[in-house]
């Protein structure tokens, strides 16, 4: 008797247990032409706090569908919500929310209420995964929250030739801190991502392809991150502006060409990063304005029309051990002033010598040409480039400097490109010998 009696409050709070599970783990409804909820609208009032909203495989032709309570909002079998141009498909009113593997597609244009395939309004521990979304004003808007994951998904817009101001943009970032941007492929947009006022925030391992105006755009966004990403076939790959602290590491900017393209784009921004990055192919490589302390380092420039705009500006930003290779202008700038520091990197028009053998040309290299400062004075003097009067113009600035500005020099150039792989070590002893 005494060992039942010590058992019986174990039993009572097992049996508490089960009661209470099914509220605590919450139920799954499910969505199907057969199911007991036939709309994904109708199902998502029906549930409470923790449910299960399964969506499965079909059409289901509604907008309008407003998540208020902390759910997960799930696909199985690629089931697909038509909005069919009525308005905003799926507005997410609570915190602790889930929104995966659901097609997604038929937003209108709205200029007075920028309507989106998901909206996120005020709230946090949003998780928006693995959802692909077509033809939608604006595709992924998030304001005013914080603590969001957007993963994995697919964002393509209606037209990427069709005016900029009929477009939205894929992901929307407004007045959000502490979101994750990953995996996420975008396209045929205004900007394929845009941060404003954002704060603490990664995009990383993102594609960014064929929109109209910016594949990734800040605008007073500090202490961020982005890292892995390829910004492709774009009005202009990357804007940074009006911000500080911000990490840009291991991006590919290519084929971002037009008459006023660029890979990156930075004004009036500082303290920041550019490490390890490739520029190819852009009109231009970076186009720099009224941004100091930046420390631009490890990447390659390859056949960009220019590889550097750096205007008068900017001051106090450091360029080292960074591949100069196939480009038609190496750096640009628009007046004699430069307050900036280059040192240790690789131009492949240099034509010095290295008597000691240490791989460091014994002769400073100025990559600044004046037919480049006569073609950002006059644009249209840009065809008369490779002609032998160009050439010669080039040799007598080079033998009577007065022109180009002197202090934008490399004093130590490199000898042979680097691997920034293999060549580790001599890396290190470079570092060592600038203070780096």
């Amino acid at each position: 008797m005494k060992n039942s009696s010590r058992h019986f409050p174990l039993f009572i709070y097992a049996l508490a247990f089960l009661l209470w599970a099914p509220e605590a783990f919450g139920a799954t409804l499910q969505v199907c032409r057969t199911c007991a909820f036939t709309s994904v609208g109708q199902a998502v009032k029906k549930a409470k706090a923790g449910d299960t909203v399964l969506v499965k495989g079909g059409i289901y032709k509604e907008s309008g569908i407003e998540i208020n309570k902390p759910l997960s909002l799930i696909g199985q079998n690629n089931p697909v919500i038509d909005g069919n141009f009525t308005g905003q498909l799926i507005t997410v009113l609570a915190d602790d929310v889930t929104i995966q593997g659901l097609t997604l597609k038929n937003v209108a244009t709205s200029y007075t209420r920028d309507d989106a395939a998901i909206r996120v309004m005020g709230r946090s521990n949003i998780r928006i995964l693995g959802n692909t979304i077509l033809k939608t004003y604006y595709g992924i808007y998030l304001q005013n929250s914080e603590r969001i994951e957007v993963k994995d998904n697919v964002v393509i817009g209606e037209n990427a030739d069709i005016n900029e101001s009929s477009l939205g943009n894929a992901i929307h970032i407004y007045y959000t801190d502490q979101v994750e941007i990953s995996g996420n492929d975008v396209q045929g947009h205004r900007d394929g991502i845009y941060l404003e006022v954002v704060k603490d925030s990664q995009v990383h391992r993102n594609t960014s392809h064929q929109n109209v105006r910016y594949g990734l755009h800040f605008m007073f966004s500090d202490g961020n991150t982005y890292t892995y990403n390829v910004f492709r076939n774009n009005g202009a790959g990357v804007a940074v502006m009006y911000t500080r602290n911000v990490r840009m590491e291991h991006n590919t900017f290519e084929d971002n060409w037009g008459a006023a393209s660029f890979g990156l784009l930075l004004k009036e921004i500082n303290n920041s990063v550019i490490y390890n990055n490739l520029f190819r192919r852009n009109t231009t490589g970076i186009h720099m304005e009224s941004s100091s302390r930046l420390d631009i380092k490890n990447n390659d420039f390859e056949r960009n029309g220019w590889a550097i705009k750096l205007m008068t500006t900017c001051i106090e930003d450091t360029f080292r051990l960074n591949n100069f290779t196939g480009n038609s202008f190496d750096v640009s700038t628009n007046g004699k002033s430069q307050h900036n520091f280059f040192e240790h990197n690789y131009w492949e028009k240099y034509t010095g010598y290295d008597l000691d053998k240490d791989r460091v040309g014994d002769v400073p290299y100025r990559p600044v040409s004046l037919y480049s400062m006569l073609v950002e004075r006059v644009p249209p003097s840009v065809m008369f480039m490779r002609s032998f009067m160009v050439d010669l113009m080039d040799n007598m600035e080079k033998v009577l400097p007065s022109i180009i500005p002197e202090q934008l020099v490399d004093e130590r150039p490199l000898m042979k490109k680097i691997n920034h792989d293999s060549d580790r070590k001599l890396v290190q002893v470079l570092r060592q010998t600038a203070g780096a």
